[in-house]
């Protein structure tokens, strides 16, 4: 499928600039989409750059429509460490004459890429672009889990409004539905209501406030690893940190946990897509959010290089079986631990049994002390959620 008329080239002024310094630095390794040169096959690519600059969806944030070349001039002036890597700038994609018009491009376009083993890295943009992500998977048939760092649920009051702040319902009532799993990373208990936080519990969804999560990095890395689709609302980085969105407050995550977080994103072999959204250069101070969000991206990428390829979808020997017995508990927990990283894995119900396209989700990135717990005698949250959705 040819994609190329989706696209519109980025301004090739201060790339030449970079281009020009003698140094490594990103501007010289990724292959970019400008007016100068011709559009980069993808597929010849692991990872490729898109900017969506769509903001009719936003909801108080007009003007994080102009973020995706904001941050590529930060992007590009990072150096680069890597040398097998191989990454592509799309350029911008163009606006539809409805915003459902950019939905559908934007669908179309990741679920190319995907398709290609592509990596899209999407800079928005308003986040119910989240929304047409999702599609993307519908139209590849996979049943797909994502992760949001999010302050909030965005869930919305109105089923049949689509904005930033409800994309997350349109997602879940979507027919047919295609997501396993949905994970909150460091939501702020004030900005959700009471309903919002049964629904999530009602779903067996992961939600997980922000204090909890800051107080225990590691352990939003099997959050992160269980993902198909990480998408980031700036709005979850404090306001001293990344100013630029109206949604901005004084807490939040800080710069260096967010850069830790994309990296372990990076790690993750399940990960097949991320966006970053809702940075609004007009609020931005010295473009600071802008740099931020560069940084990160830059530590997706440190990650991507470094994955280990040890998804456990076959029975191999690159992993160490464990098995448990829970105290009246009828079924015994097998955990596997990955020879090649020392990362952790539940494995919940019979193989045979499952259904062809939840196999994958049978595999529940977990960490030690999920392993701890069951030595224990206490059945993991996580086991218990995933065998629920697999009943």
């Amino acid at each position: 499928m040819e994609i190329n008329h989706y696209f519109q080239p980025i301004d090739v002024d201060w790339i030449e600039s970079l281009q020009n310094s003698g140094r490594k630095r990103l501007g010289d390794v990724i292959v970019a989409h400008t007016s100068s040169g011709a559009m980069p096959d993808p597929e010849q690519y692991s990872l490729a750059i898109i900017g969506v600059p769509e903001d009719r969806g936003t909801v108080t944030n007009m003007g994080c429509a102009q973020a995706p070349d904001e941050v590529r001039k930060h992007l590009y002036r990072l150096f680069s460490h890597w040398n097998q890597v191989s990454i592509c700038d799309l350029g911008n994609l163009k606006n539809g004459h409805r915003l459902e018009d950019t939905y559908f491009a934007f669908k179309e376009v990741v679920a190319e890429l995907v398709r290609n083993k592509v990596i899209p890295i999407v800079i928005g943009g308003s986040q119910d672009l989240t929304y047409a992500n999702y599609l993307a998977y519908e139209n590849v048939g996979r049943v797909i889990n994502i992760a949001a760092i999010d302050p909030m649920f965005d869930l919305g009051h109105d089923e049949h409004e689509l904005n930033s702040q409800s994309y997350l319902s349109r997602i879940i009532l979507h027919q047919p539905n295609f997501l396993f799993n949905y994970t909150n990373i460091g939501y702020q208990t004030y900005f959700v209501d009471q309903e919002s936080q049964v629904l999530m519990k009602n779903l067996y969804f992961d939600v997980f406030r922000l204090g909890n999560v800051r107080a225990n990095m590691e352990e939003v890395e099997p959050m992160v690893r269980n993902a198909d689709i990480l998408s980031i609302d700036l709005a979850s980085i404090r306001h001293s940190e990344a100013p630029a969105s109206e949604q901005s407050s004084p807490n939040g995550f800080y710069g260096e946990e967010m850069c830790q977080i994309c990296r372990y994103a990076g790690l993750s072999d399940k990960l097949t897509s991320i966006g970053f959204y809702e940075l609004n250069p007009s609020l931005d101070h010295q473009g600071q959010s802008a740099f931020l969000y560069a940084q990160m991206i830059w530590y997706f990428i440190d990650g991507f290089v470094n994955r280990q390829h040890d998804f456990p979808e076959q029975d191999n020997d690159d992993f160490v079986k464990f098995t448990l017995h829970v105290e009246d508990f009828d079924e015994e927990l097998l955990f596997l631990k990955s020879k090649k990283s020392s990362r952790w894995w539940m494995v919940v119900g019979v193989k045979d049994v499952v259904s062809k396209k939840y196999r994958r989700h049978q595999f529940v990135p977990c960490s030690y002390d999920d392993y701890q717990a069951a030595l224990n005698q206490e059945i993991p949250d996580r086991w218990w959620k995933v065998q629920q959705k697999l009943m």
